[in-house]
């Protein structure tokens, strides 16, 4: 599979959202990543559908938008409705997970559960035949510019055997510290999607930052 770079408008300057959003439209990149967040399953609050619509008006790239919030369920419909082409929720967030990613797919969506850092890899197992994408969370999820955990590394390992062993075309997505550093052994190890936000954003050159990712050889 080829490597995708996602980065996170988390980390642009929200005084020129469309004017940085438009930047990502022009780039290398090919998703867009947006991350919403409610202030109770994670400690901050982030963007809710009037950005994300906005955001949508402005590329016609893929929108990758991650849920961090309780009762996902309740809000699907209109997530999908403002533009949203994959939907990721958390494991950790959602008793019914099933129930959920089939109501993604029946929004026409495309279907991501993603996990924290202390969750056992394994418990995706009964969920990966009806998932598009894996989210591995490599920090712990609430605020940006958070550094990489290594041992990250070891959790993917067992995630891309999983993966392989139950469903191939299942993607496996990496959000937090990624840069083009660590993107080496996690782009080895199985990774196809990388969601970047400072080592984007706050690059003298995001275009050639993006570039160094997508450049990496398996």
């Amino acid at each position: 599979m080829k490597t995708i770079v996602a980065p996170s408008i988390l980390s642009a300057d929200f005084a020129y959202l469309g004017r940085d959003v438009q930047m990502l439209h022009d780039s290398p990149a090919q998703w867009i990543h947006v991350d919403v967040m409610d202030g109770s399953f994670v400690p901050n609050i982030s963007f809710g559908f009037p950005i994300l619509e906005a955001v949508r008006r402005h590329t016609n790239k893929f929108v990758d938008v991650h849920l961090m919030i309780e009762n996902p369920l309740n809000y699907v419909d209109q997530f999908a409705q403002a533009g949203a082409d994959m939907i990721t929720i958390h494991y950790e967030a959602d008793r019914h997970i099933h129930r959920t990613v089939q109501a993604i797919h029946n929004a026409g969506k495309k279907a991501g559960v993603a996990i924290n850092p202390a969750t056992p890899v394994h418990v995706v197992k009964d969920i990966l035949l009806d998932a598009d994408m894996i989210l591995l969370m490599s920090v712990n999820p609430g605020f940006g510019g958070q550094s990489f955990i290594p041992n990250t590394l070891n959790r993917l390992k067992e995630l891309n055997d999983l993966r392989n062993s139950i469903n191939p075309n299942c993607l496996i997505e990496v959000d937090g510290g990624v840069n083009n550093m660590n993107a080496v052994d996690l782009i080895r190890n199985g990774a196809n999607v990388f969601v970047a936000e400072n080592y984007v954003f706050k690059a003298g050159d995001p275009f050639k930052a993006i570039e160094a990712i997508l450049s990496i050889q398996d």
